[in-house]
């Protein structure tokens, strides 16, 4: 298993945001004592920006130029999105090579559309990553989300491509108030406030059958950890043990696979964490 991270995405906060360094800093001191291997992920590129978003957005994010509540102006940002991206790179290219991964970096993306960024999420670090995989001629790819939220950003990105099934399972109703229905080549299974461990994995068992039935060349893990049952921000109660389940229900595909690290801003992200890696090498 490699961990792809890097100790300058702790470099930055802003006020009492949610979105905190010490998501990253804490997941990373536990895993730490638990013998995983860490590689250092370099930014990604412009070019690499421009494959997924428009040039206006991206200079928007460089320049600092723009007013939204999630998304502060925060001083380097620009350079701290392009290192969580470039993890995403690495993350998606060790697994090609056969090494199952995870990216551990921060600000997170599933909510950045190709024109707008939005809930935490500057640029989308997994569709940046499944477009390169799409260059170099893979073959299909499947992105599996089951971060609490709808990750209204990948959908909009890969929605009416042939060669990307994206399939997610997220609370609703919950921001961004998206993925109430399944469109095309995007599958989504919202789930009611409340929903415990065995009606969660009926609904990801049912995911995962689709998946299995596109015969993807490799799966990419939009991972959040806020359908924990002590997230502060939703309301679908897993217990750290699920996603060790969660994470053996998508190896059972036996597919080369990455995950990145999305939501989850509970004080045992750490433990959450640890538990889905145990389940997906």
């Amino acid at each position: 298993m490699k961990i792809v991270t890097s100790k300058t995405c702790w470099e930055y906060r802003h006020d009492a945001h949610p979105e905190s360094p010490e998501r990253v800093k804490l997941v990373y001191e536990y895993l730490s004592d638990k013998s995983f291997s860490f590689l250092e992920p370099k930014p990604c590129t412009e070019t690499d920006l421009l494959t997924v978003h428009t040039k206006l957005m991206v200079d928007k994010v460089k320049t600092g130029n723009y007013a939204d509540l999630d998304i502060p102006i925060i001083p380097r940002i620009y350079d701290y999105a392009l290192l969580s991206a470039g993890g995403a790179l690495l993350t998606a290219n060790e697994a090609v090579r056969g090494n199952v991964s995870f990216c551990l970096t921060r600000p997170p993306g599933h909510h950045a559309t190709r024109s707008h960024f939005g809930g935490f999420c500057y640029f989308n670090n997994i569709a940046i990553a499944v477009k390169s995989l799409l260059k170099e001629g893979k073959g299909k790819i499947a992105i599996l989300d089951i971060d609490c939220h709808h990750g209204n950003g990948t959908q909009s990105i890969f929605q009416g491509k042939e060669d990307v099934l994206f399939v997610s399972l997220h609370q609703s109703p919950l921001y961004p108030g998206s993925g109430l229905e399944s469109v095309k080549n995007c599958i989504n299974l919202p789930l009611p406030a409340g929903t415990q461990e065995k009606d969660y994995l009926l609904k990801l068992e049912e995911a995962l059958i689709k998946i299995k039935d596109f015969k993807p060349a490799i799966i990419a893990v939009s991972a959040g950890f806020d359908t924990y049952k002590a997230d502060p921000l939703t309301d679908i109660l897993l217990d750290t043990f699920t996603y060790t389940k969660i994470a053996s229900m998508i190896k059972e595909l036996n597919l080369p696979r990455f995950a990145l690290l999305e939501g989850g801003y509970s004080a045992d992200l750490p433990e959450c964490v640890y538990r889905f890696l145990l389940g997906f090498e």
